[in-house]
């Protein structure tokens, strides 16, 4: 009894000490709390006791309340202050003193909920009806022709629409928007807008252009026989199919387009002289579909005969202009890469006959101020860290790269791909020129912004101070995506706080290569935690069932992924052309999850029959 005495002592002195630092750090950012939204006040209040509580080691201290059948202070996030003096006058009492611990505004349990899910509604908008977690849906520029497409994705279970101002343009925004107006209005549903600002975007420079070709492939099995022919979109000029589903697509001149009708065989001899079909098999909107059985090399200007069914006679008509095909460089470990510059296309190594190297492969980048700042030695990553290397040295005009590492067989490297240096001090933040451009039509069109590249709590004034240029507010999505920016995260949340309402979105696809991928697992579960001590809602983004999107087919590791994300308030889903199939699919997943899995807290549904040594599949 009295070696119990003393560990209940020894846990009451500690949640003492703990208490004295909250209220100590709380002391010493009060101009910061206070120049907070006032719904957010008491948010940010808890938001530093949580760092205070943090600031500890608590393992040891979890595993004696454990020991003890005492709550082990997991979950507190939302209800710091509360739960360590709950715990508190728990210990009292088993000490024979019957002290209730009581400090007047604290955070409750229940009220923390009611702040989050308050925060998220106004946010996101309402829930669905059976399901907690919102859905977030990338927009297809397609989107803007197809209001069909929109009702589908409302009736799948979106519950806010994304659009990318880093693609198309206001008229192609505008058009979105009031397609998913009409829907909503059809529908009776509600739906969020949210726009990316593109912010400043650090990628590779052009390539070199390659041939006027389109390689026409009809999937084949093992023994080579055709099991599917290619889908061949044939229009005139700038009428592209109505969905992204096209194997290859055929520009004719539109007096000539008019000599194709369906059930017509187009026959021709490719670049390498082989003789191929095309057969017509239907017209849809301004175009019309055709099937080759044929694998084939199409040319501009190459001669096709149009054979008439049931009639005689034959009509010519010849492949418009293409589009170059699209170059990539090939890269190696162990290999010299020069990133340049200047806006030079970039070019694959060349060889001498012997097999030697002539000339090391380049490319250049979209930002060449970085330049300055880069120093030898520091990592590189291209393409979304599919290929690593590493800075070897370091030129006002040039960088000469070594790749670590790629494919055994090369990575191929195309232009317009992400560049990520996680080490380097770059002045890489803020609004572009282009994003105060698009904001003008952002902030009249939004319901919320999600903001890229927020390094530092400037960047968000600077954003805020736009607003207030603008003369409106809306919401705003910081977008956490670099090393940077989670060191900064405190600071960035309490100026945003100054706005209403705020979220984060875990851009988790360049956050894993900024941080590292032995860091990003722990870094994820952090933003986590640091947004439900200051009740802000955050989306779990990037590659969310990204196979079944483009592919139609989830892997087993989405499946996985897209059930841990049951603890964000929402879930972003990129675009796809299986995009319906990949929000059913998230919809049902987050819909069964959310009986096991609330925030961070583990939910025990009944398991049926266990009683019975039997295991029941709901």
């Amino acid at each position: 009894m009295k070696i119990r005495t003393e560990v209940l002592e020894q846990l009451n002195r500690q949640i003492s000490v703990i208490i004295d630092k909250t209220l100590e750090l709380e002391r010493k950012y009060i101009v910061e709390i206070s120049s907070v939204h006032p719904v957010y006040n008491r948010s940010a209040r808890n938001l530093i006791h949580y760092l205070a509580f943090r600031s500890f080691e608590m393992d040891i201290l979890q595993d004696q309340l454990r020991a003890l059948g005492l709550p082990s202070l997991t979950n507190i996030e939302g209800h710091v202050l509360e739960s360590l003096l709950s715990i508190k006058t728990i210990i009292n009492h088993l000490l024979g003193v019957q002290k209730v611990e009581h400090k007047k505004g604290v955070i409750t349990t229940a009220k923390s909920k009611k702040i989050l899910s308050k925060n998220t509604m106004l946010l996101f908008g309402y829930k669905s009806k059976k399901r907690r977690t919102r859905i977030m849906v990338t927009l297809p520029g397609i989107a803007a022709e197809e209001p069909k497409l929109i009702r589908r994705l409302l009736k799948a279970g979106m519950n806010s629409a994304r659009i990318n101002c880093a693609h198309d343009d206001p008229e192609v925004w505008k058009q979105m928007i009031s397609h998913l107006d009409d829907a909503k209005t059809i529908m009776s549903r509600n739906c969020k807008v949210m726009m990316d600002l593109g912010g400043p975007k650090l990628r590779t420079g052009p390539m070199e252009e390659g041939p006027k070709v389109i390689h026409i492939r009809p999937e084949r099995n093992d023994l080579g026989e055709v099991i599917t022919p290619s889908r061949i979109w044939i229009a005139p000029y700038d009428v592209l199919p109505p969905k992204d589903n096209a194997d290859a697509i055929l520009p004719i001149d539109e007096q000539l387009f008019s000599k194709i009708k369906r059930g017509s065989e187009i026959l021709f001899n490719d670049s390498r002289g082989k003789k191929c079909k095309i057969l017509v098999d239907k017209k849809q909107g301004g175009g019309k579909w055709g099937l080759c059985r044929d694998s084939a090399y199409v040319t501009t200007g190459t001669e096709m005969e149009v054979h008439r069914r049931k009639k005689s006679g034959k009509e010519a008509i010849f492949v418009g202009e293409l589009l170059p095909l699209e170059q990539s460089l090939t890269l190696k470990s162990g290999d010299t890469l020069i990133l340049k510059k200047d806006q030079e296309p970039g070019r694959n190594a060349t060889y001498d006959q012997g097999g030697q190297i002539e000339a090391p492969a380049f490319i250049s980048c979209t930002l060449p101020e970085i330049f300055k700042y880069v120093k030898v030695g520091e990592p590189i990553f291209f393409d979304d860290g599919k290929i690593e290397g590493r800075i070897e040295e370091a030129h006002p005009e040039y960088l000469i790269v070594r790749i670590l590492q790629a494919k055994v067989l090369g990575s191929k490297l195309k232009s317009d791909k992400g560049i990520n240096l996680p080490e380097s001090d770059l002045p890489i933040s803020g609004l572009t020129d282009k994003d105060r451009q698009d904001m003008k039509f952002v902030i009249d069109h939004a319901d919320a912004v999600n903001f890229s590249f927020v390094n530092d709590k400037s960047d968000v004034e600077e954003l805020q101070d736009l607003m207030e240029e603008l003369g409106k507010r809306i919401g705003i999505i910081l977008k956490v995506e670099t090393q940077k920016a989670f060191k900064n995260l405190p600071k960035i949340l309490l100026q945003a706080m100054r706005s209403y309402p705020i979220g984060v979105m875990i851009a988790r696809g360049d956050l894993a290569i900024e941080t590292g991928w032995k860091n990003f697992a722990s870094i994820q579960e952090e933003i986590l935690r640091i947004c439900e001590a200051a009740h802000i809602p955050d989306i779990w983004a990037t590659q969310v069932l990204e196979s079944m999107a483009k592919k139609g087919v989830p892997s087993r590791a989405e499946i996985t992924d897209a059930s841990m994300a049951q603890r964000a308030e929402c879930v972003m889903l990129n675009k796809g052309i299986y995009i319906e199939k990949a929000v059913k699919l998230l919809d049902r997943i987050l819909i069964k999850m959310q009986r096991y899995q609330k925030k961070q807290n583990t939910l025990l549904p009944k398991l049926g029959e266990a009683d019975r040594l039997i295991l029941e599949y709901y």
